[in-house]
């Protein structure tokens, strides 16, 4: 199997030694942890030209050499699943992704994902930004709906991936929150892998990350409001974490909204939020573009039903 090397990293003083793993992290390697630690025990990544452990602490001078295995076949059945389409060229796909559908396999998800979908309708993805995951540039959570773009080439995707990377993608979301906020504002709270339970973001993490979210209010209601949310870094969860952090959850949200949605009469069946706008730099055409997804039903539907009570509060 061919392989790519990358860049060696020479580590400079380091005055707080991390573990191996998490410094790639650190160091903007586009790989999740179990990935690193992966390629660590396969001996893709060396340390001063020899094998090392995720475990080992980084220390000054030490050089680290990086070697991507090239993409496997893909073992995947492609699924005819359909697709809301918002634009497409030989280039790249942008689509308006449904809540309630996984982005890429994983544990208990092993079909009916958009990657099952998209293999199915883009013929030549394979190899196209990994073997589980072609095509794929960002995600949006499950339950989470709206705009995506898909790369269908490898230059499409390294430029679609450098912009993420880069933070000057436009992303916009709208979030209905529980409560009613006053004002507009930011919030700056680095988080990560919570240190006891792992499938959850959280401040209380061993490998904080910068995030910050800015949002303006949109709508107002007695018991909650309609945001405009801004995202200026794209943590896993980032949104929803720093939301619960102020207090005011996205109503739906089963995972971080539990201890903090007192407001009554206030339910929805999964958390209502959604990527409403998504901008990027043409990889090819090098022009800005911009994309937009209206809510889908059942959010219209939660909102119809508060501006309802609104109405009749003001009567």
């Amino acid at each position: 199997m061919p392989t790519f090397p990358s860049s060696p990293i020479r580590v400079p003083d380091e005055k707080n030694p991390e573990r191996l793993d998490l410094y790639l992290i650190k160091k903007g390697l586009s790989f999740t942890r179990s990935q690193i630690q992966r390629l660590i025990s396969e001996e893709q990544i060396l340390l001063n030209g020899r094998p090392t452990r995720a475990s080992y602490k980084v220390k000054k001078g030490d050089l680290i050499d990086i070697t991507i295995p090239a993409p496997t076949p893909l073992a995947l059945i492609p699924e005819d699943i359909p697709l809301d389409i918002l634009f497409e060229d030989e280039t790249l796909l942008v689509l308006n992704k449904p809540a309630g559908m996984v982005v890429h396999p994983a544990p208990g998800h092993y079909e009916g994902t958009l990657v099952h979908a998209l293999l199915f309708h883009c013929k030549d993805l394979t190899g196209i930004g990994g073997r589980e995951r072609p095509g794929i540039v960002h995600r949006l959570d499950k339950e989470t709906s709206g705009v995506m773009v898909i790369a269908k080439t490898n230059a499409a995707h390294r430029s679609l991936s450098t912009q993420f990377k880069d933070h000057s993608i436009d992303r916009l979301y709208l979030a209905l929150v529980c409560g009613k906020l006053k004002k507009a504002g930011k919030i700056n709270l680095a988080i990560g892998r919570d240190r006891i339970h792992r499938k959850k973001i959280s401040a209380r993490t061993a490998s904080p990350r910068e995030a910050e979210t800015r949002y303006s209010i949109k709508e107002r209601f007695k018991n909650a409001t309609l945001l405009e949310i801004s995202p200026q870094t794209g943590r896993t969860h980032q949104i929803r974490v720093h939301l619960a952090h102020i207090g005011h959850p996205v109503i739906g949200d089963k995972e971080y909204g539990r201890k903090t949605a007192k407001s009554p009469g206030l339910s929805a069946d999964r958390q209502m939020l959604h990527a409403a706008t998504l901008g990027f730099i043409h990889p090819i055409k090098k022009e800005k573009q911009h994309f937009t997804a209206v809510p889908p039903p059942d959010m219209m539907a939660v909102l119809e039903k508060l501006r309802e009570t609104r109405r009749l509060q003001e009567k």
